[in-house]
């Protein structure tokens, strides 16, 4: 089929009318809601309806009825901007938050149609799309649990397929290459995903720019591979056929589609990538496509015919769910339990384990150390924990003790070796997390958090339990220099929204920022965490988690009321805690404020706040990082210890001696301070 329709008269004949008919109720709410928003992309939709209607018409297994069901399968398009497509797939099928108002809704403020597929929107948005790539590789990391649930609970609780839609964009994006080269290394059979091949993008032709063979490159990624006309409906069925067919590796079908199928003027264009069609050209699509209802109408037997692809899936779920009652008990109780999101009981047990591991040796450890240390303790109190790795684990120490690796075609395991792509784990783990029954995290150095940072924006947007873990977090990864050497990395992730950021102080913070981490089903995550031994500042017993407030008085001035607060986080709070037993013998009643976590801090009430931070205090920050997010704290008065330019490669002491961030730069800082506020 040509790639172009400009000024077409006439439509190829469908092979199934029935079907085209289908598939023209996506196009014409697709290009009628557009329209009505003067806003959006018709074309994705428009030329992807065909393969839309055969998958959820004969083989996608849902039900509309109970959208969350976990062993559905998953539908993603990683082509966010054809968000009608979607739209209209829920509406028609009768999803019950997706009413025909919403349609007309479409792009308007606090509407559930947004530009973009957004996860919570509504039901049946499994994942926010919309940066190109990030739904191809969700969908890896759902098609990567899928096996994982599988081989825990066998093919009578879990066995389904994901099926991913992606555009030229998302293959152009690096993420795609990560993505398919981890789906192909792992087998894995269950994922298909449908390439919308119709050679245009927003600037034009995609020759401009790009020229790979994509078939070629997804088979030497070892994914099978097949080429139709994604027009044809019976091409597009027998395609799918052979892609479930195959069992160990994940499929591409390549579909040579035509953009905007329909428009007279604008199919196979550029125009009809994201433009409104204007009147003029729906009432020529209306009449090219036979489609006489008025916009937002679709014909009752339409409807009706869509409905019942809706609920189909009933019979699924209720021999599914009958499955799960059979189930023995204690599968069946683990498995309803994960499927909750809900924790095991006792699991806290393994933080006070932790504790008191740390407690009784009483060791400096660096954070890294501590952190895989209690993760020995959590995976054996919370099976579902899956961790892995972009290439760095003896680093990381993300692996622990008893942990069994994955491998190609073998899902028993529960930590996955991510390869050199951070990005593209991030982006997985997103996935794993939507899927549910896991809790994913996954490590790299913190430095390298910039190229994981679309995948962890999304993350906490989406406000899911995805936990990524970031070591090496300062310039106290030494010999290996600035360009390893994270400064403006914690600032740039702290002002991502929703987003926890934590940096312990010490082993025992470690512990309880793990605990907080793990207790909150609805926050993403971030640990950063030191190459450098640390001392164990903590030494209390007992199990209050002291950081859950995000900062708290670590050690309260002496002496008379206070006069200077020191604040810090991770491998600097032990500077803060030398240099207060140097201000408390001159004289000055020096508080130390550890602050492990700022988005919780920022939660709690003003009067809190002012406890800690001590009103009419001199302050002083200590952290090395840019001064960027201490602000605010600091005051107009205020004096900050820590990074204003690149680190340097060095020994670690020579390093922080370079450039002056030592126990003596917090005193000088905090005389001078503390000389300004109270003379």
């Amino acid at each position: 089929m040509s790639n172009s329709m400009t000024d077409a008269k006439t439509l190829p004949a469908p092979r199934d009318q029935h079907l085209r008919d289908l598939a023209d109720c996506i196009r014409a709410l697709a290009m009628d809601a557009v329209q009505q928003a003067k806003s959006g992309h018709p074309g994705m939709p428009m030329g992807m309806a065909d393969i839309a209607t055969v998958l959820f018409s004969e083989f996608l297994r849902f039900d509309a009825a109970d959208p969350h069901w976990l062993d559905r399968d998953r539908f993603v398009i990683s082509n966010g901007h054809g968000s009608m497509l979607l739209y209209s797939l829920l509406y028609l099928t009768g999803y019950k938050d997706m009413p025909i108002e919403e349609i007309k809704r479409f792009r308007q403020i606090d509407s559930k149609t947004a530009g973009h597929p957004e996860y919570h929107h509504s039901d049946g948005i499994e994942t926010t799309t919309g940066p190109l790539g990030q739904g191809l590789a969700n969908s890896v990391g759902m098609a990567l649990a899928e096996r994982i649930m599988n081989a825990t609970f066998g093919d009578a609780l879990v066995n389904h397929y994901t099926y991913v839609f992606m555009g030229d964009g998302c293959l152009m994006e690096g993420i795609s290459h990560e993505a398919i080269s981890l789906a192909g290394h792992l087998r894995f059979g269950k994922l298909i995903a449908f390439f919308d091949n119709n050679a245009i993008s927003i600037d034009g032709a995609t020759s401009l720019a790009v020229s790979d063979d994509q078939t070629a490159r997804f088979r030497a990624a070892h994914w099978h591979v097949q080429e139709i006309d994604g027009h044809d409906t019976d091409a597009i069925r027998d395609a799918i056929k052979q892609a479930q067919a195959v069992t160990d590796k994940p499929s591409m079908i390549s579909c040579r589609t035509v953009i905007g199928f329909g428009l007279p003027t604008k199919a196979g264009t550029q125009k009809a990538h994201s433009d409104a069609p204007g009147e003029e050209e729906i009432a020529g699509a209306r009449k090219l496509l036979g489609w006489e209802s008025p916009p937002f109408v679709i014909p009752p037997a339409l409807l009706d015919a869509w409905r019942a692809i809706g609920s189909k899936g009933r019979a699924h779920r209720m021999a599914w769910a009958d499955r799960v009652k059979a189930a023995p008990d204690g599968l069946r109780q683990d498995f309803e339990r994960r499927t909750r999101g809900e924790l095991p009981n006792g699991w806290r047990g393994a933080i006070a384990a932790a504790r008191k591991e740390f407690l009784d040796s009483g060791k400096e450890l660096a954070t890294r150390a501590a952190s895989g240390a209690v993760l020995n303790h959590l995976f054996d109190a919370i099976p579902e924990l899956l961790g892995g790795s972009a290439d760095l684990t003896p680093s990381n120490n993300t692996k622990a003790k008893n942990q069994v690796e994955i491998r190609p075609g073998e899902y028993k395991g529960s930590y996955v070796h991510y390869g050199v792509r951070e990005h593209g784990m991030a982006a997985a783990m997103n996935g794993i997390a939507l899927h549910g029954g896991l809790i994913p995290y996954g490590g790299t150095f913190l430095t390298f958090s910039d190229y994981c940072r679309p995948a962890i924006r999304l993350a906490a947007m989406m406000q899911i339990r995805t936990i990524f873990v970031m070591t090496h977090d300062s310039i106290g990864l030494g010999e290996d220099g600035p360009t390893h050497q994270p400064i403006e990395h914690l600032a740039a992730l702290r002002a991502i929204p929703h987003l926890a950021v934590y940096r312990p102080g010490d082993p025992i913070e470690t512990a309880e920022c793990w605990e907080l981490i793990l207790d909150d089903a609805r926050r993403a995550a971030l640990i950063a965490l030191s190459r450098q031994p640390m001392p164990l500042l903590r030494r209390e017993g007992g199990s209050e988690n002291r950081c859950a407030k995000g900062g708290y008085v670590l050690a309260e001035a002496e002496g008379g009321p206070r006069k200077l607060t020191i604040m810090a986080t991770g491998s600097e709070l032990h500077l803060a805690v030398e240099a207060r037993t140097v201000m408390q013998k001159e004289g000055v009643p020096t508080a130390v404020v550890s602050m492990p976590c700022r988005l919780l801090f920022e939660e709690q009430d003003a009067a809190y706040q002012r406890s800690v931070l001590g009103d009419g205090s001199a302050r002083v920050a200590v952290e090395a990082g840019v001064e960027v997010s201490w602000d605010r704290y600091l005051g107009f008065d205020g004096r900050f210890i820590g990074m204003h330019e690149f680190g340097a490669s060095g020994k670690i002491g020579d390093v922080y001696k370079k450039f002056d961030i030592s126990t003596d730069a917090v005193v000088r800082a905090a005389r001078d301070v503390v000389r300004q506020r109270h003379g």
